[in-house]
């Protein structure tokens, strides 16, 4: 099921942050009470199907949408970062970029064994970050019980990328 109506809180950035690239700018949407108030619950909805017990967000608006959904559900947050951000003992991923490569780190002592771990982001593009914070989460010994996001973008290639986990976005854009 896609929620459609929440576009109308997604901003469209034109040519950002290269030419011909659309940016959905999701600061709108969490800026509006409703629009944000209604995301979060439909995100909730959806992970108190996935019988986490913990939920991590990403760097660094998956933040905003875990916290929301770990407070809801009375879960933990787990915060997944760019390098040097956290300051115990981290394991790094890898991933690749358009150009380059980058990493995303989690402390070691942030995922237990066996932990059911609902990951989130705001957006799906390629599914590089939510690929490598999944290989995080599973070399700590848990389990992805699902990936959800506000968007999807589904006309870049995260399908194959991540098709050993259940994924949930609220709506999707079929072009850049």
């Amino acid at each position: 099921m896609t929620h459609n109506h929440l576009k109308q809180y997604i901003r469209e950035v034109p040519d950002f942050p290269k030419p011909g690239v659309n940016f959905y700018d999701i600061t709108t949407l969490i800026q509006h009470p409703i629009g944000f108030k209604e995301s979060v619950d439909l995100l909730t909805q959806y992970a108190r199907t996935r019988d986490a017990s913990v939920v991590a967000g990403i760097e660094s608006r998956g933040f905003i949408f875990g916290a929301a959904i770990a407070h809801k559900l009375d879960l933990g947050l787990v915060t997944i970062r760019k390098p040097g951000k956290l300051p115990s003992a981290t394991i790094a991923e890898e991933y690749e970029l358009e150009y380059g490569t980058d990493k995303l780190e989690v402390h070691t002592d942030a995922i237990t064994e066996g932990a059911r771990v609902l990951l989130v982001d705001d957006l799906i593009a390629t599914g590089g970050t939510l690929t490598a914070s999944a290989k995080l989460i599973e070399r700590l010994g848990g389990e992805v019980a699902g990936v959800a996001a506000v968007i999807g973008l589904p006309f870049l290639p995260f399908e194959h990328k991540l098709a050993d986990y259940d994924v949930h976005y609220l709506f999707s854009y079929d072009s850049e």
